[in-house]
Parts: C-alpha cells; structure tokens; sequence
C-alpha cells in the first residue's frame, strides 16, 4: 500500500493553516528522520537553575518545574518524566519541592498528580489537601479542581453547593452575577427537597423504631425478673437505642445542613437582552471582537489492525466544508490519520494561534478506554492503532488535554464523535448550563473575555452509533445540520441543548441508548468562558 507523506516542517503546518481548507493524508508511522511520538508528548520537566546577576555577585537559581513538550524539555536541558510511567514518586518528586516551599501552580500539580494516580490506585484526600493549599491563595485551577473533588464527593463530603461556590470563586464571578445566582438558586432548590426527603424518611423511621422499642420494653417489663436476665431482650432493647440513636444523629446533621442552605434572592432581571444582529464583520460585533477562527477537523476511517468504520471521513469533509463556508473557518482536514500527525498537528498550533483566537477540533472516528484499579483512562485511536489492550500507538487523552492548556487560544471546543468520548474530560457536567437562558450581547460580553476549554461528545463512557442516515453518523448528522441551518450567534450550550435530544430519539429508533454530553475539561485552563459559532455574512 501506498503510504502518502506527512508534513514535514513547522513552515508547512502554518502554510496549510492559511487557506480555508487543506487535507492532509497521513502516513502509517513516520518516516526517519522526521518528528518522533516521544517528542510531542507533554511531561513533567524540571528545567535547570538559571545564572543570574545580582550586583558584583552571580548565583545559580532554583531548578523550575514545567508542563512542556519532551522535545522542548530536552532542547531546554530539562530533566522530564517520560509520560509512559507508572512510578508516583517520580512524578512527584518534579513538584513536590516547589510545592512544600508555597508555589500555588506546583501544588495543584501534585494534586492532580495524586487524583489521577498514575499506576496506582488515586488518593483522593492527598488530592483535595493539595488543592486546599493553593485554593487558600485564590488560585483559580485549585479552586476548580477543588470544586470538582466536592462535586462528586472524591476526598471530600458530596457537596454541590460547594463546589458550586468554588467554580465561581476560580472564575471571578461575583457572587451577585445573575448567571451564578440562577444555578446557585436551582441547585439549593434540589438540594432542599433532597434533604427535605431524607428528614421525612428518618422520622418515619424513628417512628417504626420508637414503637418497637417501647413495645419490647413493656413486653420485658411483664417478665419475671429471672426470665428478663435469661432472655435476650435486652439486647435487642440496647440495639434498638443505638439504631435510633443513629438515625437522630443523621436527622439532625440533615436539619442543620438545611438550615444551614443560604437564601439566594431570586435575580431581578433577565439575560433576555436586545437582539444581536445575526452575523459579524470580520469577526467583531458592536466593539466585541471575536478572534479568529480556526479548526482541526480528523476523519479517521480506515483502520490498518482494527475494524474500519463507515461514516468518519464523510462527516469531517462535511463538518470542514461548514465549517470553512458558512462560519470562515480555517479548516486543515487530517484523513485517516495516525498518532504523529494527531498530536502534530494540536502541538503546532502554538505557533499559529494568538490570545483572543478559537480552535475547534472535530474528531471522528475510533475510541476506547483501559481500565487500570480504580482510574480508567480514555483514547483516541489513530489508523495506526493495534487492537486491544496493546496501546502503544494509542492518543491518551490525558495528552490532548496537556496540549490544549499550552495553546494560546482563548477559546477551544473539542467536538469528539467516538466511544467513549466522554472521558476526554474527568469533570462533571456544566454546571453553570441553564435551558432557559438566551444568549445575548450580556452574556457574550461576559464570557468573551474568559478562557474555554469546553468538551461536546457524542456519547458518555459507552459505545456510541458509526451508522446514521445521509452518510453522517447519528452524532454527526445532528451537529452538523443544526450548524448549517443556523441563522444566528450560535454558544455552545445552545448547541447542545439543540442536538441533545436530536441524538437520543435517532439512536432510540435504532434500539440504541446514546446521549450526548457537554462538560468543562478539567486540566485545561477552563475559566466559565463559551465558544461562540459566528455566521458569516451571506452574500
């Protein structure tokens, strides 16, 4: 078989980023003398001490610890942990010192480092006190990692309000900001009914085991003394208090926690503003600029080791062309691409992308999930992927992760269209989603300036449909006509809120159980911003 060239220079990946659409056909592995796997991998790298001047004297400053390349570590002279690990302390020991000595970034590092476990099982409570740290000094990835352990109760008590309040404090919402007020006051809505119930549930409980007591008390009281000393009734008697003596002690914890919930105002006003005009020019909007718009868009179809699949290469042609016509996206197309090109093509975006620009990276194709004790770990496979367990050429997605908090993006989506395409992201669902919201120039104006990192997946951590109709996957065919049908300033959320259901009643038809998911990816930078699809002006 024919094995088509990769690109073979930083100068090229920036050219094919100039037109509106380029493809590029990838190579089954790449060929010598060109960039290798282990290069674009991001690791742990302490960086030597640097030789500084102060006065007639010269000193060696401590080593610094960075999240980088392997290949930028090495050409820094850098000492790294090669990301294929699975020794802990290794990892550590590149953070732990700056951690101990206060740096707020090494500290949350450490925490992430004990959350994910890396070879052994995760230690959520090492996790939370290293986060608590950094949090105590207003770090915001602390604050919502943080927020993300109470959310799902890893470490910590299960507390939704928590790390409801924490996600605000790490994206420096105001406490009185209507967004935050409208999801605070949905969730102590929930909350109180929760707690409402389980008080009810307790006293009739109570009730059940105070009437059995005191009916087992009477009983022995009848009793002659000697049988009252040879029956166990009184045991039962001492097991019974204890039992209700437990369930007052939950009860209780349940009325104070309830008591205990703040009483947020209903907000006054409404995020139903004036209308936007339907599209930019060049990209701004009454004085609000947008950045510009940029996208890697991967069809991976034909397989080499594993099953080939039916639909991707049609859906990404179709999502680039979309993309590129009605939105002025600056398309490169990967088709049937193996792991290199993958990672390549993210990692060099460093040099393409500035601070106010947005990426979106579509891929379609196959995924799939190891599970190693407690953690499981999910992927995307390249053409070049052997079947399972053997991962060698495997794209963890803890590697996209690290590659999109280095680009300078201010705002980047991820539209993942494969199994178990959730688990690109750890983080629980978007809390801050509200159906009802319209999305307007306040809103905009809010979010615009705040970094996204956001995860829209065609399924959760479960098999997800290649076969649809009109040659898009099920997934595919929704996402993209609702794109093209758009007339109007489109945010994510309203995009998922959109396809959602779309997905769930096509798949349902099939005999098949798929729902979308749209989340926050956790490691990434996300700070509450949106993604914000901008038609073009139609001619």
């Amino acid at each position: 078989m024919k094995t088509p060239q990769l690109p073979k220079t930083l100068g090229r990946i920036t050219a094919l980023l100039a037109p509106s659409l380029f493809v590029i056909a990838s190579a089954a592995a790449p060929t010598q003398g060109m960039v290798k796997r282990s290069d674009l991998e991001i690791v742990d790298c302490l960086l030597p001490g640097q030789v500084r001047q102060l006065g007639n004297s010269s000193f060696l400053s401590q080593r610094r610890p960075i999240r980088t390349t392997a290949s930028e570590c090495s050409i820094r002279g850098g000492e790294y942990v090669a990301y294929d690990r699975a020794d802990l302390q290794s990892a550590l020991r590149i953070w732990m010192q700056a951690a101990e000595s206060g740096d707020v970034e090494a500290q949350t590092n450490v925490g992430e480092i004990y959350e994910r476990g890396m070879g052994v099982a995760p230690d959520y409570e090492a996790a939370a006190k290293w986060y608590q740290k950094a949090a105590d000094k207003n770090f915001g990835r602390a604050l919502f990692n943080l927020g993300t352990m109470y959310e799902q109760g890893l470490g910590v008590p299960q507390d939704q309000l928590k790390a409801l309040n924490l996600y605000r404090q790490a994206w420096g919402v105001p406490a009185d900001n209507i967004i935050f007020t409208s999801a605070a006051q949905r969730e102590q809505d929930q909350l109180r009914k929760e707690l409402d119930a389980a008080i009810a549930e307790k006293d009739a409980q109570l009730g059940l085991l105070q009437k059995q007591l005191k009916d087992l008390q009477e009983q022995l009281a009848k009793q002659p003394a000697v049988e009252q000393a040879a029956d166990n009734g009184s045991k039962e008697v001492e097991a019974l208090k204890r039992w209700i003596a437990q369930l007052e002690s939950e009860r209780r914890k349940s009325t104070e926690r309830l008591a205990g919930i703040p009483k947020t105002r209903t907000p006054q006003g409404t995020t139903e503003l004036a209308q936007l005009p339907p599209t930019a020019d060049e990209r701004t909007l009454e004085g609000m600029n947008f950045g510009r718009y940029y996208a890697i868009v991967i069809g991976n179809q034909n397989y080499q080791s594993i099953e080939s699949l039916q639909t991707p290469k049609y859906d990404a042609a179709r999502a680039a062309r979309i993309l590129a016509d009605r939105y002025g996206f600056t398309v490169s197309i990967l088709e049937d691409a193996n792991d290199v090109t993958m990672l390549k093509a993210i990692n060099d975006l460093n040099a393409v992308l500035k601070p106010e620009d947005n990426l979106l990276i579509y891929y379609a194709g196959h995924g799939a999930r190891l599970r190693s004790g407690k953690s499981e770990a999910g992927y995307w496979l390249p053409v070049n992927a052997d079947a399972p367990p053997k991962d060698t050429y495997w794209v963890p997605n803890e590697q996209i992760t690290g590659h999109l908090g280095r680009l300078p993006a201010k705002r980047v989506l991820v539209v993942a269209d494969s199994c178990y395409a959730g688990l690109l992201s750890t983080d629980p669902s978007y809390l801050f989603l509200n159906d009802k919201v319209t999305y307007s120039k306040d809103y905009i104006k809010f979010k615009l300036p705040k970094r996204a990192r956001l995860l829209l997946s065609s399924g959760g951590d479960k098999p997800v449909l290649d076969e649809g109709s009109g040659g898009n996957s099920v997934f595919a065919r929704a996402f993209l006509d609702e794109l093209e049908s758009n007339q109007g300033i489109l945010s994510s959320p309203e995009l998922f809120s959109r396809i959602r259901k779309r997905v769930e009643i096509a798949a349902h038809k099939n005999k098949f159980v798929q729902v979308p998911e749209f989340k926050s990816i956790k490691g990434a930078g996300h700070e509450v911003g949106d993604f914000f699809f901008v038609p073009r002006a139609r001619s």
